[in-house]
Protein backbone atom coordinates (compact mmCIF):
# COMPACT_ATOMS: atom_id res chain seq x y z
CA UNK A 1 0.00 0.00 0.00
CA UNK A 2 1.32 3.69 -0.60
CA UNK A 3 2.20 6.15 1.92
CA UNK A 4 -0.82 7.60 3.23
CA UNK A 5 -1.76 11.47 2.74
CA UNK A 6 -3.78 13.13 4.87
CA UNK A 7 -6.48 15.06 3.42
CA UNK A 8 -6.35 18.97 2.55
CA UNK A 9 -8.67 20.97 3.92
CA UNK A 10 -9.73 23.84 1.67
CA UNK A 11 -10.26 27.01 3.92
CA UNK A 12 -13.86 28.53 3.03
CA UNK A 13 -12.45 32.21 3.15
CA UNK A 14 -10.10 31.14 0.26
CA UNK A 15 -13.44 30.51 -1.45
CA UNK A 16 -15.86 32.47 -3.25
CA UNK A 17 -19.71 31.80 -3.47
CA UNK A 18 -22.30 33.81 -5.21
CA UNK A 19 -26.03 33.07 -5.33
CA UNK A 20 -27.78 32.73 -9.01
CA UNK A 21 -31.33 31.31 -10.50
CA UNK A 22 -30.97 27.71 -11.03
CA UNK A 23 -32.04 26.46 -14.86
CA UNK A 24 -34.44 23.90 -15.40
CA UNK A 25 -37.94 23.08 -14.65
CA UNK A 26 -39.13 24.38 -11.22
CA UNK A 27 -41.87 26.44 -11.69
CA UNK A 28 -42.08 29.45 -10.36
CA UNK A 29 -39.73 28.69 -7.36
CA UNK A 30 -37.02 29.17 -10.32
CA UNK A 31 -37.77 32.14 -11.65
CA UNK A 32 -37.93 33.63 -8.06
CA UNK A 33 -35.07 31.98 -6.08
CA UNK A 34 -31.52 32.31 -6.55
CA UNK A 35 -31.04 28.49 -4.92
CA UNK A 36 -27.83 28.05 -7.61
CA UNK A 37 -24.75 28.24 -6.34
CA UNK A 38 -21.03 29.56 -8.82
CA UNK A 39 -17.99 28.40 -6.74
CA UNK A 40 -14.92 30.32 -7.22
CA UNK A 41 -11.80 28.86 -6.32
CA UNK A 42 -8.73 30.92 -7.82
CA UNK A 43 -6.03 28.04 -7.45
CA UNK A 44 -2.55 30.47 -7.78
CA UNK A 45 -3.72 32.56 -4.64
CA UNK A 46 -4.59 29.49 -2.79
CA UNK A 47 -2.96 27.85 0.46
CA UNK A 48 -2.48 24.58 -0.97
CA UNK A 49 1.31 23.18 -1.48
CA UNK A 50 2.94 23.87 -4.55
CA UNK A 51 3.05 20.75 -6.04
CA UNK A 52 -0.78 20.14 -5.60
CA UNK A 53 -1.13 23.12 -7.67
CA UNK A 54 0.81 22.22 -10.11
CA UNK A 55 -1.05 19.55 -10.75
CA UNK A 56 -4.27 20.93 -10.33
CA UNK A 57 -3.17 23.56 -13.29
CA UNK A 58 -1.87 20.97 -15.65
CA UNK A 59 -5.25 18.88 -15.33
CA UNK A 60 -7.60 19.20 -18.63
CA UNK A 61 -10.58 20.16 -16.78
CA UNK A 62 -13.39 22.69 -18.25
CA UNK A 63 -14.04 23.72 -14.70
CA UNK A 64 -10.67 25.34 -14.52
CA UNK A 65 -10.49 28.78 -16.26
CA UNK A 66 -6.81 29.83 -17.97
CA UNK A 67 -6.19 32.19 -15.18
CA UNK A 68 -6.29 29.26 -13.01
CA UNK A 69 -9.81 29.95 -11.53
CA UNK A 70 -12.16 26.91 -10.67
CA UNK A 71 -15.67 27.36 -10.97
CA UNK A 72 -18.32 24.75 -10.06
CA UNK A 73 -21.81 25.45 -10.34
CA UNK A 74 -24.43 23.68 -8.00
CA UNK A 75 -28.11 23.82 -8.60
CA UNK A 76 -29.20 19.78 -7.94
CA UNK A 77 -31.12 21.06 -5.15
CA UNK A 78 -33.69 23.45 -4.14
CA UNK A 79 -31.70 24.68 -0.75
CA UNK A 80 -29.06 27.18 -1.16
CA UNK A 81 -27.41 25.55 1.89
CA UNK A 82 -27.11 22.31 -0.13
CA UNK A 83 -26.14 23.26 -3.19
CA UNK A 84 -22.99 25.43 -1.59
CA UNK A 85 -22.44 22.16 0.42
CA UNK A 86 -22.27 20.05 -2.65
CA UNK A 87 -20.12 22.69 -4.65
CA UNK A 88 -17.70 22.63 -1.72
CA UNK A 89 -17.62 18.76 -1.91
CA UNK A 90 -16.74 18.80 -5.20
CA UNK A 91 -13.86 21.25 -5.01
CA UNK A 92 -12.56 19.00 -2.04
CA UNK A 93 -12.80 15.76 -4.77
CA UNK A 94 -11.24 17.83 -7.29
CA UNK A 95 -8.39 18.97 -4.97
CA UNK A 96 -8.30 14.84 -3.50
CA UNK A 97 -7.71 13.56 -6.94
CA UNK A 98 -3.77 15.20 -7.30
CA UNK A 99 -3.73 15.10 -3.88
CA UNK A 100 -2.07 11.86 -4.47
CA UNK A 101 1.18 12.06 -6.78
CA UNK A 102 0.76 9.51 -10.32
CA UNK A 103 3.26 6.53 -10.04
CA UNK A 104 6.07 7.05 -12.44
CA UNK A 105 5.75 4.92 -15.25
CA UNK A 106 8.05 2.06 -15.90
CA UNK A 107 8.29 0.78 -19.63
CA UNK A 108 8.32 -2.81 -20.42
CA UNK A 109 8.67 -4.73 -23.45
CA UNK A 110 6.90 -7.54 -24.59
CA UNK A 111 7.47 -11.09 -24.06
CA UNK A 112 9.20 -13.40 -26.71
CA UNK A 113 5.87 -15.77 -26.44
CA UNK A 114 3.47 -12.86 -27.26
CA UNK A 115 5.83 -11.22 -30.24
CA UNK A 116 5.32 -14.72 -31.38
CA UNK A 117 1.64 -14.90 -31.03
CA UNK A 118 1.69 -11.50 -32.93
CA UNK A 119 3.47 -12.57 -36.12
CA UNK A 120 1.40 -15.62 -36.08
CA UNK A 121 -1.81 -13.99 -36.41
CA UNK A 122 -0.44 -11.27 -38.92
CA UNK A 123 0.52 -14.24 -41.19
CA UNK A 124 -2.59 -15.76 -40.43
CA UNK A 125 -4.35 -12.72 -41.65
CA UNK A 126 -2.15 -12.02 -44.82
CA UNK A 127 -3.17 -15.62 -45.98
CA UNK A 128 -6.98 -14.51 -45.53
CA UNK A 129 -6.26 -11.10 -47.00
CA UNK A 130 -4.36 -12.72 -49.95
CA UNK A 131 -6.78 -14.85 -51.11
CA UNK A 132 -9.86 -12.40 -51.43
CA UNK A 133 -7.27 -11.08 -54.18
CA UNK A 134 -8.09 -11.53 -58.19
CA UNK A 135 -7.89 -14.91 -59.57
CA UNK A 136 -4.92 -15.24 -61.89
CA UNK A 137 -4.41 -18.47 -64.12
Amino acid sequence: MGPVVPPLVIPENEVEFSAIRAQGAGGQNVNKVSSAVHLRFDIRASSLPDEIKERLLALNDQRITGEGVVVIKAQTSRSQDMNRADALQRLQALVDAVALPPKPRRATKPTYGSKQRRLEGKGIRAVIKAGRGKVRE
